[in-house]
């Protein structure tokens, strides 16, 4: 009796399992078959239309607009956007896609952010309530987002991303929580991406002396110097700076370059591009 019952059990394993494989599989079929539709897919033209009220767009040359139209296809066909409050655009969808793909455009990876399933987007910023433990007395604040990066969601509010898309300042949210989906890829949030191991010790000793030195220059909140460009809110953490200093690359590259030439090149080595010499020299 005992041992029908375990090979009962057994049974029962081997077709959950087996249950399991199968839903694998197929997942894996439509998702294959999904990718190939997309390949074919013509690129709309009022999709271009939208892409060409980014200044970054604009400056990319023909076979990268060719390249990042198709990242973009395969972005947009494999998230979900989802708006509150507010209805979804194509716009949405577009120049969220564009920047998001900006980064990945030549680092050579397969991975076009599969982990992440979900864009949320607001009209406005976002008020969250958060609950501190500060020797055991627990306070309760509340704190406004316009962007967060979580699990398998990324949090954009639209008003500010559409603002920051289509003029060129320091601040872009898209790209800012999309450089922490790519510090993800990893596995842990830290301010270190996927690198090669040759690249590692290089791009710690930069990026780790710089932050420890805005962490000095935020504490005293004085002599901010070059320091400015970054801003306090790079000095949170090492996963804040690297958002934060990625932003800078992307958006102010020119007085990156000119402030701070080491940390420039790690990030033009890392992310493959060089937006100093695509965009002009006023931004």
């Amino acid at each position: 009796m005992e041992a029908y019952y375990y090979l009962r059990m057994l049974g029962f394993v081997a077709f959950v399992t087996l249950l399991y494989i199968a839903y694998q599989l197929y997942g894996w079929y439509k998702r294959k078959r999904l990718l190939e539709k997309i390949a074919q897919m013509p690129f709309d033209p009022k999709f271009r239309k939208i892409l060409e009220k980014s200044p970054h767009y604009q400056h990319l040359p023909k076979s990268d607009k060719e390249k990042i139209e198709r990242s973009i296809l395969r972005f947009i066909y494999t998230k979900e956007f989802i708006g509150v409050k507010m209805e979804v655009t194509d716009e949405m969808k577009v120049i969220i896609a564009f920047y998001a793909c900006l980064l990945l455009l030549h680092i050579e990876t397969d991975n076009c952010y599969d982990n992440l399933k979900t864009i949320l987007l607001y009209p406005s910023p976002v008020v969250l309530k958060n609950v501190r433990n500060n020797g055991g007395i627990y306070t309760k604040e509340d704190f406004v987002i316009d962007g967060q990066s979580a699990n398998d969601t990324v949090v954009l509010v639209w008003h500010d991303a559409r603002y920051e898309a289509y003029h060129l300042r320091h601040d872009n949210v898209i790209v800012h929580e999309f450089a922490h989906e790519i510090d993800y890829m990893d596995g842990e949030v830290d301010g270190v991406p996927p690198l090669e191991r040759s690249k590692y010790d290089s791009w710690t000793k930069v990026l780790l002396e710089d932050f420890k030195k805005l962490n000095s220059v935020a504490l005293k909140n004085r002599d901010w110097g070059k320091y400015k460009l970054l801003g306090s809110y790079a000095a949170t953490n090492e996963a804040e700076f690297f958002a934060v200093v990625t932003e800078r690359f992307f958006e102010s590259p020119h007085s990156l370059k000119r402030h701070f030439p080491e940390l420039f090149k790690e990030l033009k080595d890392f992310y493959r591009i060089d937006p100093a010499a695509i965009l002009p020299p006023k931004a």
